[in-house]
């Protein structure tokens, strides 16, 4: 269904927030080729949250993923909310 300005939306994404680690190990990222894979990956993360592969573990918590990227060389540890509005990167590795 169109919105107001006439274009079809596209589908809804979530939410990308980093863990505080998460965050120092994004600082250090400084390639113009590393930020550009990041990016298409948490894309990737925000329209389909649950595309990566639940890690075993305690399930006293949120559900811990891992989606990675063998082509754009990128891996990210993440879980998503109850709502599936916030994905929270708790790793990433590019």
């Amino acid at each position: 269904m169109p919105n107001s300005a006439g274009a079809v939306p596209g589908p809804r994404r979530a939410r990308i927030a980093f863990s505080d680690s998460a965050a120092k190990q994004l600082e250090n990222i400084t390639s113009e080729a590393e930020i550009h894979a990041l990016d298409r990956a948490l894309v990737v993360v925000s329209v389909e949250p649950d595309v990566g592969e639940p890690i075993p573990g305690d399930t006293a918590g949120p559900q811990l993923r891992e989606y990675a990227d063998e082509v754009e060389r990128v891996r990210l540890l993440y879980w998503v909310t109850a709502l599936k509005t916030v994905v929270v990167v708790a790793y990433l590795e590019v």
